[in-house]
């Protein structure tokens, strides 16, 4: 049997995390599980597709909004899984047995752990995990790992700059399975503006989508410090 699983990695200027990122793969590639990687770049200014054409993943290139990033790198994959990572984010080791273990559950997502270390750290992340198990949210920050299939009848990820991820999730009406593998995030945003104001602002955006806020107002005070 054919490698399953396609990886989908969206880009933009994130050639400072990307090398650490696609190492973390190899092992899925061992394992036989990763039959390609692509990165769906949103117009880069620094080394992001030289790195990623460096580690033999294929590019695509196009407008930079998160949503129609991911949509336009699922297009040109044909695993017949799709996983779907930040350009950030680092999987523990043991991942792929534990995803080769767990596929047959339906989607699966990891656990959110960050690359900081305190007890706000883990507080937080630890919320999010538990956003995770309570109400099937998990954010793109833990990965996203589903059947194509079940991909194309919840319709893809929506042509949106946030919350995309949330978007989709909401759409397959799927329980999703979090491994206990961790998905190592950066933390920047929150060291920067106070993991207790970052945590309440991203929380704060979450309602406002539900409530029915335009995804690209909300991705504006996104950006704001």
């Amino acid at each position: 049997m054919s490698a399953p699983i396609s990886v989908v990695i969206p880009t933009l200027n994130s050639a400072k995390g990307l090398p650490a990122t696609l190492l973390s793969l190899m092992e899925g590639l061992d394992a036989g599980l990763i039959c390609e990687v692509v990165v769906s770049d949103g117009g880069s200014m620094d080394a992001s597709c030289p790195i990623a054409t460096a580690w033999g993943a294929e590019i695509v290139i196009g407008a930079a909004s998160r949503g129609v990033q991911l949509r336009r790198g699922v297009a040109v994959t044909r695993g017949a899984w799709v996983m779907v990572l930040h350009a950030d984010t680092i999987l523990q080791e043991g991942w792929a047995e534990q995803v080769k273990a767990c596929m047959q559950k339906g989607p699966l997502c990891f656990s959110l752990a960050f690359r900081a270390k305190g007890f706000a750290a883990r507080w937080v992340a630890a919320w999010a995990n538990l956003r995770s198990d309570l109400f099937g949210l998990p954010y793109g920050d833990q990965g996203l790992l589903l059947r194509r299939s079940d991909y194309e009848r919840a319709g893809g990820y929506p042509d949106q700059p946030l919350m995309e991820d949330v978007a989709l999730v909401r759409a397959l009406k799927l329980k999703i399975h979090r491994l206990p593998a961790y998905a190592f995030t950066r933390a920047d945003k929150y060291q920067k503006q106070g993991w207790l104001r970052r945590g309440a602002k991203n929380l704060g955006l979450l309602l406002r989508y539900f409530l029915g806020a335009n995804p690209e107002d909300l991705a504006r005070r996104y950006q704001k410090p």
